[in-house]
């Protein structure tokens, strides 16, 4: 991520200057320094959320699923007949 970044930055910083050398406003240099800033702003957050949505899903993988059918114990969530009966008590 830091390469696209860096790229990201210089761009911010060439391309103004190019436009102010082939005769745009200064002012206008500015506004499009300041439009690249923000979408290299964004973009940089969008590759970090990206980045770490990334490492939880293969943190995720590193771990085995206990599924449905591979649960442990003998407890009454295991379905089949309950001992006790359902019989009403007269």
């Amino acid at each position: 991520m830091g390469d696209v970044v860096r790229w990201g930055v210089f761009s911010c910083v060439l391309v103004p200057v190019v436009l102010v050398w082939y005769g745009t406003s200064p002012a206008g240099a500015t506004g499009t320094a300041l439009g690249l800033a923000a979408v290299t702003g964004v973009c940089r957050v969008l590759l970090r959320q990206s980045e770490r949505g990334a490492a939880r899903l293969r943190a995720e993988e590193r771990v085995p699923h206990r599924g449905r059918h591979q649960r442990t114990g003998t407890g009454a969530h295991r379905g089949g007949r309950h001992p006790g009966g359902t019989t009403p008590v007269a």
